[in-house]
């Protein structure tokens, strides 16, 4: 019998591909899209709420605010009221934001290290984060106040959005969060109140919530801040 020199055998038919190989592509798959998504979401900026910041509503509030103090000094009960236009031009001449302050300096300048041997960050970090807040508008609608943040992470823009109630609890100040999200990203409820409980609980920021001694209550009432002096 002759056998054929230079025949190539015929190729061997491709294994089909197992459920769970698919399964696999398609979740992994799947997983980058989400983390895209995400991302897109968490980096496209909502829109600010249409509130107004002049400097004579401003004025205006300075001139309550030591109205109260004098009857408070008087030995008198006062009820401060501020609008919403008053609250935002208050608060955008006296908060200390990231806009308004010099640039820190880098580490090549000064020799400093961005963060310890751990790898954990440094005091210096947390500070450099606080000071990344660019914008707060405030927005108070019946019992409600509406807060939008403008912060710096690594040099872009995102924004926070929190939804909730105003109020004072044993001589501090008292959130409660009833909506919230970051950029466009909803943040789930149960996250954003474990997240506010412990803001408002840490050491740190405890004193920092803790109210005048003069003032008894804070609230919203009908879109006003409205602070009750004793």
């Amino acid at each position: 019998m002759t056998v054929a020199h230079g025949s190539n055998p015929a190729p061997a038919p491709d294994k089909p591909i197992s459920a769970w190989v698919w399964a696999f592509r398609c979740l992994r798959w799947s997983t980058y899209l989400a983390a895209l998504i995400t991302l897109i979401l968490l980096l496209h900026k909502s829109s600010p709420p249409p509130v107004q910041s002049t400097p004579q509503a401003a004025a205006r509030a300075e001139e309550k605010f030591q109205k109260a103090e004098e009857s408070v000094s008087q030995g008198q009960k006062a009820t401060l009221r501020l609008d919403e236009n008053e609250l935002n031009s208050y608060l955008s001449s006296h908060l200390d934001l990231a806009k308004n302050a010099p640039a820190p300096a880098s580490p090549a300048s000064d020799g400093a290290q961005p963060t310890d041997r751990s790898g954990d960050p440094t005091p210096a970090d947390v500070e450099q984060m606080r000071s990344s807040v660019k914008d707060v508008k405030v927005q108070m609608e019946g019992d409600q106040v509406h807060a939008y943040v403008v912060f710096d992470v690594h040099g872009k823009d995102m924004t926070l959005d929190l939804v909730g109630k105003l109020g004072a609890q044993d001589g501090y100040l008292k959130f409660i969060p009833l909506s919230g999200q970051i950029g466009s990203l909803p943040i789930p409820q149960s996250t954003l109140e474990s997240a506010v409980q412990r803001l408002m609980d840490s050491p740190e920021n405890r004193e920092k919530l803790k109210l005048p001694s003069d003032i008894a209550d804070m609230h919203i009432e009908n879109g006003q801040l409205v602070a009750t002096y004793q």
